[in-house]
């Protein structure tokens, strides 16, 4: 904290008021600087530096494209420091509920629409080998060591098949998409304009088109009906112009949010085991949830649902 009030002090924001305003799944925190009834807020990467430069080329790609991202206010690369706009505190989380979950995320689907209009020129490319590196944390983190699972040799087959066919499919749809790779209800933000604020997208990669699309409408923190969840996909489809039957897109739709939440699994397993952030446990079941249930829906991935029923 000494080290924040050194840096602000050499800027306009010397006397602002200085307050934590919340920390991420990464070792990112944020603190609202306020003024005479205005905002901005503080990101502290000190304890990863690296993630400021992709920060900073993902948000000029973006506002390029008019999304609402943060604006950058000041920056300090030494020390690991910016100061971006603040989009205030409501985050989609807060306000999604039975009576607007259509009408919120058809707003979101026009962003992520927006959003792949942005340059993936240099953006780090979901390939078959980063799909299965993301896949395999499942095996590791919650399989083996949250859940204590010893694999024996067919198990393991298993797994790689399922996962290969998973794969397989991801790759057969559009690609050289812009991927934000987290958005989700806890990162979208609704500004005090009632516009849709973009945050947490440093990570972006070039890949599939459906995986924005999965992050928001198979949420792991909170979930709506299958029949409406579908119909909002095949909107972003025809919003898309996207020429391809029902069918098809919705196993574009499933598998990448199978990748995704197997993904996942093992993310929240790791962030508890790894890094002590016990709060994601609560969310496994949910993400779990979602896996058994789109996997028992499809031939090559059923025998994968039932293995995770009876092991979970």
């Amino acid at each position: 904290m000494n080290n924040i009030k050194k840096w602000l002090s050499t800027t306009k924001y010397k006397n602002h008021k200085l307050e934590i305003a919340s920390a991420d799944a990464s070792f990112r925190k944020y603190y609202r600087l306020s003024k005479d009834g205005e905002s901005v807020l503080l990101m502290d990467s000190s304890l990863e530096k690296e993630s400021l430069k992709p920060f900073l080329d993902v948000t000029q790609r973006l506002l390029h494209v008019e999304v609402n991202a943060p604006k950058i206010l000041e920056k300090n690369l030494e020390d690991g420091y910016l100061i971006i706009k603040d989009f205030s505190n409501t985050h989609y989380l807060n306000v999604l509920n039975q009576e607007n979950f259509k009408t919120l995320y058809s707003d979101a689907i026009d962003t992520i629409i927006t959003m792949q209009k942005a340059d993936t020129s240099g953006l780090p490319i979901y390939d078959k080998a980063f799909l299965h590196a993301e896949m395999d944390l499942m095996q590791d983190w919650y399989l083996q060591k949250l859940l204590h699972v010893e694999l024996d040799a067919p198990q393991k087959e298993l797994i790689k098949t399922t996962l290969d066919a998973i794969s397989d499919v991801v790759l057969e749809q559009p690609q050289e998409m812009f991927v934000h790779r987290d958005f989700h209800s806890r990162n979208i933000m609704i500004t005090d304009d009632k516009k849709i604020g973009v945050i947490d997208y440093q990570d972006a990669m070039s890949g599939a088109v459906t995986y924005d699309l999965v992050s928001l409408l198979k949420d792991c923190y909170i979930a709506y009906g299958r029949e409406e969840i579908e119909r909002l996909a095949l909107k972003f489809r025809d919003k898309k112009n996207l020429h391809i039957d029902d069918e098809t897109f919705i196993k574009w739709f499933d598998f990448m949010g199978l990748q995704r939440h197997i993904k996942v699994l093992g993310i929240f397993s790791r962030l508890y085991l790894r890094d002590t952030k016990d709060g994601y446990l609560k969310d496994i079941p949910l993400t779990l949830k979602y896996v058994i249930e789109t996997a028992g829906r499809y031939s090559q991935t059923k025998e994968l649902a039932e293995f995770l029923k009876g092991v979970s």
